[in-house]
């Protein structure tokens, strides 16, 4: 199954205040893998930013303002993730507000499947920080282009996240390859001997007589 790592921004935390999303960053993942594909729009949430929304990802309302609506991109992103597996990390904040833009519009729920990764990590790590930030500097990802928290920055992070919780950070063995070096090591190895010196005709005579004098001698004795 392909997957989707997907992550928003919002206005503010609560849906129930009527904060709105106002990015939706995705990449796909196939088997594991990056695929070229990805879906990202910045949005015009029809009302203004919290402070401390602000604080986190940066985006003003002066530059909102001039972004597409939810429902002008609610079609192109609902086929792209459609029939696909979701890795959201905190997955209840993203689908409370994706859900929320599509109720919105009187369109459904979305029903894919879904792996959060807060999830994953709490049961791997019980007791220890869990955030992306967390997770970054237990795994050694580099994280410093995370000067605020944006859509595409968060899920290509996410990704490299995702891969060492389920333990597929190793590549898959190729074993064409793998003939291949090992039958040039075999050539390597043999081009490392010296050239073989066929003896003169001059040598070959005085061993002769050398080996019929040495047998004579031990077969009298």
């Amino acid at each position: 199954m392909k997957e989707i790592i997907l992550d928003t921004e919002t206005t503010g935390i609560s849906i129930k205040e009527g904060h709105r999303i106002v990015e939706i960053g995705c990449i796909e993942l196939d088997n594991f893998s990056l695929t070229k594909k990805n879906f990202h729009c910045y949005l015009n949430p029809e009302r203004k930013v919290s402070e401390k929304a602000l604080e986190v990802h940066g985006y003003t309302d002066k530059f909102l303002a001039k972004q597409k609506k939810f429902n002008e991109i609610s079609d192109e992103f609902l086929t792209f993730i459609k029939g696909k597996r979701l890795i959201i990390h905190n997955s209840e904040f993203d689908l409370a507000h994706l859900n929320n833009e599509l109720s919105l519009l009187g369109k459904k729920k979305l029903n894919n499947q879904v792996i959060d990764t807060l999830v994953l990590a709490r049961d791997k790590f019980p007791g220890s920080p869990v955030s992306l930030d967390a997770l970054c500097k237990r795994y050694r990802i580099d994280n410093s282009k995370r000067t605020k928290h944006t859509a595409l920055v968060d899920c290509d992070l996410l990704s490299k996240v995702y891969i060492n919780l389920i333990d597929q950070k190793e590549p898959k063995l190729n074993f064409q390859n793998q003939d291949d070096q090992i039958n040039e090591k075999n050539v390597l190895n043999f081009e490392y001997y010296k050239k073989i010196i066929s003896p003169t005709d001059e040598e070959i005579k005085k061993h002769k007589e050398y080996l019929k004098n040495n047998l004579n001698k031990n077969f009298f004795n």
